[in-house]
């Protein structure tokens, strides 16, 4: 389905001198012009907008490191839950620093064994290569260790991390089997669900338990 600019602005709630920079730097595709004066975008222009919206408004990216994140990934934004993983590879790859498990321990100084022990406890991913936000992840986890914080923390995290990810996707994959009229809503539900309301839930209780612990 082909939105008008109109429904594109309605749907993604920004303004069409912003859409119309995005299409100039090459973010959103071209409109089709069947008719003088009609430009016709691409239903996936929602989620590319929404896409770009939450890489400003969450890690204060600017619209050249955008560019640079969607030169360095093929995105399909194709209203499937595998589209919704593209986007959330791309977080998880930062800068695109690869470095082997050598290079790791040799970069961060780690001692013997230390990095096969996070990855054991399913601290980290077991990888070939290491990308910039793997190599910030073991460095947070090699400070802890130095500074001699309780890894119970860790453990939580990676024991939940794991079963919300199970659900998460079961969920999230029967949800976009449906193939009615809502597929496209249900779609871009999913999308501020896994990249927006995730990370908002879990800060803000992180905030409220901080306010209830100094009253």
């Amino acid at each position: 389905m082909a939105l008008k600019m109109k429904e594109l602005t309605e749907l993604t709630g920004e303004s069409k001198s912003t859409i119309l920079y995005y299409v100039k730097e090459g973010l959103l595709p071209e409109p089709q012009k069947p008719k003088p004066n009609v430009h016709l975008y691409d239903e996936s222009s929602v989620q590319i907008v929404k896409f770009i919206k939450y890489l400003q408004n969450s890690f204060s990216y600017s619209i050249s490191q955008i560019k640079s994140i969607f030169e360095n990934n093929n995105f399909n934004f194709d209203n499937s839950f595998d589209a919704i993983l593209d986007a959330i590879r791309a977080l998880e790859g930062g800068n695109m620093v690869l470095l082997s498990s050598n290079e790791v321990k040799k970069e961060l100084n780690l001692e013997e064994g230390e990095l096969e022990s996070y990855i054991k406890r399913a601290y980290i991913l077991d990888k070939s290569k290491f990308n910039y936000k793997d190599i910030e992840a073991i460095k947070i986890l090699h400070n802890a260790k130095e500074l001699g914080l309780d890894f119970k923390l860790f453990d939580l995290y990676a024991k939940n991390a794991q079963l919300i990810a199970k659900d998460e996707h079961k969920i999230g994959f029967d949800f976009l089997k449906d193939d009615s009229t809502t597929h496209n809503l249900r779609y871009q539900l999913l999308f501020d669900i896994i990249l927006n309301y995730k990370p908002y839930i879990f800060n803000s209780y992180t905030i409220n338990e901080h306010k209830k612990g100094i009253k």
